[in-house]
């Protein structure tokens, strides 16, 4: 008996040429014809164009409904308007224009009370946001007259909801909630803000130092051979300053450390016994000074600065003052807040409108906390 054997290969072809065969009845086959480009044949119709497409007659009725229904709401709510005694703006007239948009006094004045200044649009007070006659302590004319210039050189009443053109306006104007509250045994404000400015000590700008370079490095000289002053030796020389003024004229004894460690992130926490005897002292503080106060710490980002400002400028720290010796005023603090941007500038360069902005807007609240504190020459 003879054993046929085949190879894989044989055998692999023979299996594939069955299942062609079994599947040539379902097999498909693609026919491609030739490409033809189109003829364009000339326009020869002769007449008026087609008329434009108009929508189905259900679409058109539907449209109707819906402004008939707009038209009746809008007649309704000048209708409750009416009764209401009140006039409603509606988007159905934009001709008219808002009444924000001009301004509805000719001069502005300083009338001159006993117990205050009151600034007035023609014949009525300015009044803050709870609706209250504006009211100005009676050792600060050099107040009332700046509030007045402020809505003096505004061309329209829209301005007035703009912060920015009245920082003198709403400064006093948070100065006489806190002095309202306090006439009435409140003192939900001084408690809040105590709270927001005693969370800037712990990241206060002021004590926030770059490290040291190696010491074994040379040092940097500049083009007289003369060492230059690093950005930490210049943090180091404002911060100094301000501490001592401090420590020995507002809180005497008190320690106010650095609040970064040499190769460290994580700032350290001031002594419990500082931050008590600094919290105190914000909580006594009178109204228009805490007010000055709680916008020099949002607008430095130090409390320390700050507090400087506050007790070199305030009509309630005399004591404190040195008429002799030259001031901390708005470019010493500006500059003492913004030290790390104006080292960056200076080296690199600064954005225009932006930089410069900053630069201004920093001693545009700076300022409007010295008008506000200080008051007339004893």
């Amino acid at each position: 008996m003879t054993i046929l054997t085949r190879s894989p290969a044989t055998l692999s072809l023979q299996l594939f040429s069955t299942a062609v065969r079994r599947n040539a009845s379902t097999a498909r086959f693609f026919h491609f014809s030739p490409l033809r480009t189109a003829v364009a044949h000339p326009i020869t119709a002769h007449g008026p164009p087609p008329k434009a497409p108009a929508p189905a007659r259900e679409f058109g009725e539907q449209q109707k409904q819906e402004q008939q229904q707009q038209q009746q709401q809008q007649q309704a709510t000048e209708e409750e308007a009416k009764v209401a005694g009140t006039e409603k703006e509606t988007p159905a007239r934009p001709s008219k224009p808002s009444a924000l948009k001009k301004r509805f006094w000719k001069n502005v004045d300083v009338r001159k009370k006993p117990e205050e200044y009151q600034v007035l649009l023609d014949t009525r007070p300015v009044r803050t946001p709870t609706k209250d006659i504006l009211s100005i302590p009676p050792t600060k004319p050099h107040l009332a007259h700046a509030i007045a210039l402020e809505w003096d050189v505004m061309t329209s009443a829209q301005q007035a909801l703009k912060h920015h053109l009245i920082p003198l306006t709403s400064l006093t104007a948070r100065g006489a909630d806190i002095a309202r509250e306090d006439a009435q045994g409140q003192t939900t404000t001084r408690e809040q803000i105590v709270r927001t400015t005693m969370r800037y000590l712990d990241t206060d700008t002021l004590l926030c130092w770059v490290p040291e370079k190696n010491p074994y490095s040379p040092p940097e000289v500049d083009e007289k051979g003369e060492k230059k002053e690093s950005l930490r030796d210049v943090q180091e020389r404002v911060a100094r300053d301000v501490i001592a003024y401090l420590s020995t004229k507002v809180w005497p004894g008190i320690e106010i450390k650095p609040i970064l460690d040499e190769g460290s992130i994580i700032p350290a926490s001031q002594p419990q016994a500082t931050k008590d005897i600094i919290k105190t002292w914000i909580y006594n503080l009178q109204a228009y000074d805490l007010a000055g106060f709680e916008r020099g710490v949002l607008g430095s980002k130090s409390l320390l600065i700050a507090a400087r400002l506050v007790a070199e400028w305030s009509e309630n720290f005399r004591h404190a003052q040195n008429v002799e010796q030259r001031r901390f005023g708005i470019e010493e603090a500006a500059e003492a807040s913004t030290l790390e941007v104006r080292w960056q500038t200076d080296m690199w360069g600064e954005v225009e409108d932006t930089h410069d902005v900053d630069k201004e807007d920093v001693k545009r609240q700076l300022g409007s906390v010295v008008v506000l504190v200080s008051g007339e020459t004893r």
